[in-house]
């Protein structure tokens, strides 16, 4: 029997986050292991939106096979024949890091592989900051979306990586056209307390941001009820707390907090759920077999958005 709890409706990518990318060139995206249908679904739909520019990289016969069967005509883009995960992830990696590709997305191959190659030295991928991920998740009925960081690539951030979550969450804010995010700490309570390990952390960043932000107001520690309700936060003497209740980002404490968050905003509310790795030098995309269409649109989306590449 399916739990009352689960949201029936069907996630779709937002139209104002596809205009917006729209309004961008639409940027070169290097699909490592493409030659399987989903990734192939993907790319045909953002490039016929005109948010992409496909590279396709992996076993060329596959990937002709697989367009094929969606009777799209990819002779007018490039094909790097590869065979294998290791070799298609590097290839695609390489793309990016020699300038010949703007945005790095993930196809048929496992995720460590693929994270494997993005992060080594010979991609030339690396800028000197962490891998942070980021979901935007938008709701179906429109209005504002929220950022959470990090869901997907860091497990147990320490407070350095956190820094460079708060700092991304931001930047992508304001490109998005939010000129200054109010960014929750989340934790258990908006109180410090040494037995919540998450709670000191939550103050740390805090001050940390209170010192090093200028363009964003950042606010921790604060559990979720304080970052998502007015209400709360004025029964709890919060109201003055710019944050508390308004919140654009939640930087989360974990993996595990992040993952459940997300999903629950995705599987209660029906959310559509897009998903960035920031910190490298291009965009990556880091899909899942599990991403209904939408949110792959929604991802192809944030990637142009990130770019920025003037027409």
């Amino acid at each position: 029997m399916t739990s009352p709890f689960l949201s029936a409706r069907a996630p779709h990518a937002p139209a104002d986050l596809i205009a917006m990318a729209k309004g961008f060139a639409a940027p070169r995206v290097a699909i490592a292991r493409a030659g399987a249908a989903l990734p192939m679904e993907a790319a045909e739909d953002a490039t016929k939106a005109g948010i992409m520019t496909p590279v396709f990289v992996g076993e060329a016969d596959a990937i002709r096979a697989e367009a094929a069967k969606l009777n799209w005509d990819i002779s007018s883009y490039a094909i790097h024949d590869t065979s294998g995960e290791l070799e298609a992830g590097q290839t695609a990696a390489a793309l990016c890091g020699a300038g010949k590709a703007d945005v790095l997305m993930k196809g048929n191959l496992h995720t460590d592989v693929f994270m494997k190659t993005a992060v080594s030295r010979d991609a030339g991928l690396r800028t000197g900051k962490q891998f942070v991920h980021i979901f935007h998740i938008s709701h179906p009925d429109g209005g504002k979306p929220i950022l959470i960081s990090d869901a997907a690539v860091n497990v147990t951030p320490n407070l350095e990586t956190r820094q460079d979550c708060i700092t991304e969450c931001v930047s992508l804010l304001n490109r998005l056209g939010n000129d200054r995010p109010k960014v929750a700490i989340l934790s258990a309570t908006e109180s410090a307390i040494p037995s919540v390990p998450s709670s000191m952390d939550g103050q740390a960043l805090a001050q940390w941001a209170a010192k090093n932000i200028t363009n964003a107001d950042v606010s921790g520690p604060l559990a979720f009820d304080l970052i998502m309700s007015p209400d709360a936060a004025a029964t709890k003497g919060l109201a003055d707390n710019p944050v508390a209740g308004h919140a654009d980002a939640i930087i989360v404490p974990d993996i595990v907090a992040g993952n459940a968050l997300f999903k629950a905003f995705v599987y209660l509310k029906g959310g559509c759920a897009a998903g960035i790795v920031t910190g490298a030098k291009v965009p990556i995309l880091l899909t899942s077999r599990a991403d209904p269409a939408a949110a792959r649109m929604a991802s192809a989306a944030l990637a142009s958005i990130s770019c920025g590449l003037p027409k």
